[in-house]
């Protein structure tokens, strides 16, 4: 995929709030760009400034220092109504939606383009059939919002934002109180728009498995250090990913993508195919268990089974329950 369109830049910001006469900095030296055809993650814990750069981003914070700029023009210099246009945000906040249908809904995305009037346009009509067509909830268009499920609540606003049609949209923890099959599906739809319709989309979120899976840029928001930016896959093969995990305890393995106790130096020897044997390691490290030297362990796939061997011994077991049960008694 070619490198996109710069939508947003910032250069040299610093961001912060007044706490008294001081200001309690919460970014500083912060350069970035969001690109067309992009989807970026914004990942960090709690309480460490994420909301507050975000509303930097749009304009409602402005930085103490250093510029961001929308297409080369300064965020402060951008009208209410010219934000509208161009940035679109889904909030986390619950939307009272009344007896609206989810296409009245998505149709509120035109709002900043009708007369005063709030006459829809073929155009402005057009622009909403193609948003939900895009996150694909055409066949619930004329529900109540009131009666449709969290995911396609969360469907309607993304189709809601697009219906805006704006460069650069923005998503603050869009996966939140949603089941693990559809906040897959809500971020593989962000990518998929972002790709496809040449946008620019910026998503907060705590959800890393997920992120890891569909993002092509990540910025990390750890506590009390700098911003860090790079691709997933970069960040996680140099280790900076743990920055996510200041407590020494836990650490993202390069090997199973997935956040871990960090157990001894040492690697777990399991001969066999490793879709089994990835889920034995990850089990007995789950228990804290280092096997002894004079064990070997081995796994098959056809069956699934796990054998222990000891001096001349071997041991079969169909289970991991029944494995680490066995392993136990050493």
């Amino acid at each position: 995929m070619k490198k996109g369109e710069n939508i947003l830049q910032g250069r040299d910001v610093a961001v912060g709030y007044r706490q008294g006469k001081a200001i309690r900095w919460v970014v500083k030296n912060l350069s970035f760009s969001l690109q067309s055809a992009k989807l970026t993650c914004l990942l960090g814990p709690n309480g460490v400034g994420k909301s507050t750069l975000i509303k930097a981003i749009m304009g409602q914070n402005l930085p103490v220092k250093g510029e961001i700029s929308y297409k080369g023009k300064p965020i402060g210099q951008l009208s209410p109504r010219d934000m509208a246009r161009n940035v679109s945000v889904v909030l986390t906040d619950r939307i009272s939606p009344g007896n609206l249908t989810v296409r009245q809904l998505v149709a509120l995305g035109r709002i900043p383009f009708t007369s005063w009037l709030g006459s829809m346009s073929p155009e402005d009509e057009q622009a909403v059939q193609k948003a939900l067509d895009a996150t694909h909830i055409g066949y619930i268009e004329n529900r109540k919002v009131s009666e449709i499920s969290d995911g396609q609540l969360q469907k309607t606003m993304i189709a809601r934002a697009l219906a805006q049609d704006g460069k650069l949209i923005i998503l603050d923890e869009p996966t939140a109180h949603l089941d693990l099959v559809n906040r897959l599906e809500i971020m593989q739809l962000l990518r998929d728009i972002a790709h496809t319709q040449q946008k620019a989309i910026l998503v907060v979120t705590h959800d890393l498995d997920i992120a890891v899976e569909t993002a092509d840029e990540f910025w990390l928001m750890p506590c009390g250090g700098p911003v860090v930016i790079g691709r997933p896959e970069d960040l996680i093969l140099s280790g900076a990913i743990n920055q996510l995990l200041p407590d020494g305890k836990l650490q993202f393995s390069p090997t199973t993508g997935k956040v871990q106790a960090i157990m001894a130096e040492e690697t777990i020897p399991v001969d066999g195919p490793e879709e089994v044997a990835q889920w034995l390691r990850m089990a007995l490290r789950k228990q804290n268990m280092l096997p002894s030297n004079a064990l070997r362990l081995s796994v098959t796939k056809d069956p699934v089974s796990f054998l222990i061997y000891r001096k001349e011994t071997k041991e079969q077991f169909y289970t991991i329950e029944e494995t680490l049960n066995a392993l136990q008694l050493e």
